[in-house]
């Protein structure tokens, strides 16, 4: 097969007519019936990182089925891509939830209007596996209670609404460990690792891609190294790759590669690391060594990628300014103690002067008006929004440091923090094996005051700034990272490039006009620019610049690979 797909495109590079069993060694007999849609004049950027190519595109039912001059040829439908581009769907190595794409359907107009066809579900936490106190409060739709235990029962829920775009799923470790274990730091006995390693496998079974972590975040801060290449050896044997928010992205980055190589060794599986960073301004330089590190894994034979998101924010909970130790007892224990001025002194004099955590209000510089607020709950003041936690101490009459310590007890407060350069983002964009996330899941504009702007913008971002403006790498390679090469990191054969016999999920865009519009502040949900036409498993989910509403997408499961 992969000989098959190299004569595919040493034909398609001679500019021939290719029918889907080109895909075979037999010479098939010629294709003449009408495709139901042909893409004409189009500039193809197949995916590959090769050059563009001018062509027609056709389509029939879920597959691309020629490329070439195909003027001669019928279509139910024909589209002028004249001055476009024709590319593979972008692939989201890592888009979080996906169960607001039933519950807020609107929601999913977010990457789609990024050109995104596929996103991969899960950080930690993930849709599956539940119990009853981890589902305690089950999603309504229409008066239909849903409730779950495993994948293939919420996979059966979803695919009942129907969504208009591909997810693929992995095995929340965080997720498996709230079912066993709860939110407290213990450590599992040989029985409960036992359930936790039967929950991993009963996911696996289920279509799971991997497993994931979120080392920073309680309860998977308590996760021991061994507890994660047992959980994630489980993942191996099925073929699953390992995930990884690491347990450190500051100045312990090197450590936490180290770590997360450790596990996928000592698993037998391969690494993917989540939105790779050097956070704060001292860390900056660490970005260089990070990349080198992986590097050097890669050559000594090691199967180690990454993503990176294109912002110099990141977003993160307001409650992880805080070690995560304190969260030992669970989160609402300690947050009911953050009242006490005197808790709230000896907690600011840690922040203030211990560097050896995640220590977030260090790595913004200790200034407060370094950290943007972009959600609060109900019961915080909403004129806190869109402003700095030194800003909001005005709004809420009181210091920055009580507006702090008062937001947080609150909970459910999402910041920005200004935390990265722009320097590491072009580093890690000229490393070959970076792919693009958003870190975000679906967002509906009209359920959110406001949002990090990556939910709208990351991957037209990738293009208009890096691409367009900064040429930081080329047109043809940026395609390349958002599509075959995380296609194949997920294991999918049959998706990421435009050739013939490959799903037809496609994009197609003018990059003059690609851009991001959402920004840090009162347009953080302004959806993206450029877009045209995107097809997903071969159905407009934007026609001409419109929102269908086709509800085409697949929840795509490791046994499809």
């Amino acid at each position: 097969m992969k000989t098959a797909r190299r004569k595919t495109l040493a034909a398609l590079a001679a500019g021939a007519i290719l029918p889907a069993a080109a895909c075979t060694d037999a010479a098939p007999p010629a294709d003449t019936h009408p495709f139901d849609v042909l893409i004409t004049d189009a500039r193809v950027i197949d995916g590959t990182g090769g050059p563009p190519a001018d062509a027609d595109v056709g389509v029939r039912g879920d597959r691309i089925m020629a490329i070439g001059d195909l003027s001669d040829r019928e279509a139910a439908r024909t589209i002028d891509a004249a001055g476009r581009v024709v590319a593979p769907g972008f692939v989201d190595m890592m888009g979080q939830a996906s169960l607001v794409l039933i519950t807020d359907p609107p929601s999913a107009e977010s990457k789609l209007r990024q050109g995104i066809t596929t996103y991969l579900s899960g950080e930690g936490a993930s849709a599956a596996p539940q119990s009853e106190a981890t589902l305690s409060n089950p999603p309504v739709i229409d008066g239909d209670t849903l409730r779950w235990r495993r994948y293939s029962e919420y996979f059966a829920i979803v695919e009942r609404y129907g969504i208009p775009i591909n997810v693929v799923h992995d095995v929340g470790l965080t997720q498996v460990r709230r079912v066993v274990l709860g939110n407290e730091d213990v450590a599992p006995t040989p029985e409960q690792l036992e359930q936790m390693k039967a929950l991993v496998r009963e996911g696996m079974e289920d279509g799971a891609v991997g497993v994931s972590t979120s080392l920073i975040y309680p309860p998977a801060i308590y996760a021991s190294t061994e507890e994660l290449i047992a959980l994630s050896a489980v993942a191996g044997e099925y073929g699953g790759v390992y995930f990884t928010h690491m347990r450190n992205e500051s100045h312990a980055v090197l450590e936490a590669i180290r770590e997360a190589l450790t596990i996928g060794e000592g698993a037998g599986v391969p690494v993917h690391i989540y939105h790779l960073k050097a956070a704060g301004q001292r860390n900056w330089p660490l970005m260089d060594e990070a990349l080198a590190l992986i590097d050097s894994a890669r050559t000594a034979g090691m199967d180690v990628t990454a993503d990176i998101y294109p912002y110099i924010r990141n977003g993160i909970g307001l409650g992880s300014f805080l070690h995560p130790r304190h969260y030992a007892r669970g989160t609402g224990a300690f947050l009911a103690t953050l009242g006490d001025p005197g808790l709230r002194a000896r907690l600011r004099e840690e922040v203030e002067t211990d560097p050896e955590w995640e220590n977030w209000y260090q790595h913004v510089g200790m200034d407060w008006n370094n950290v943007l607020i972009v959600s609060a709950p109900a019961s915080v003041d909403p004129g806190v929004v869109n402003r700095s936690v030194g800003e909001a101490a005005d709004v809420l009459g009181t210091d920055p440091w009580n507006a702090f310590f008062d937001l947080v007890q609150a909970g459910g407060v999402s910041v920005n923090p200004l935390s990265m350069n722009e320097e590491q983002k072009w580093a890690a964009l000229r490393a070959p094996y970076v792919m693009i996330d958003t870190d975000a899941s679906p967002v509906n504009p009209a359920s959110v005051s406001s949002t990090h702007p990556r939910a709208f913008g990351a991957f037209p971002r990738v293009i208009a700034k890096y691409v367009m403006e900064d040429g930081v790498i080329t047109l043809e390679e940026a395609v390349r990272r958002m599509t075959s090469l995380a296609a194949r990191r997920l294991g999918f054969e049959d998706r990421g490039t435009v050739e013939p016999g490959m799903v037809a999920d496609l994009v197609v865009f003018d990059p003059a006009r690609m851009r991001d519009r959402a920004d840090f502040g009162a347009n953080a949900t302004l959806q993206s620019e450029g877009v045209d036409y995107l097809f997903v498993n071969g159905e407009l989910v934007i026609d001409d610049g419109a929102l269908t509403d086709a509800k085409p997408g697949r929840l795509l499961r490791r046994t499809d690979r």
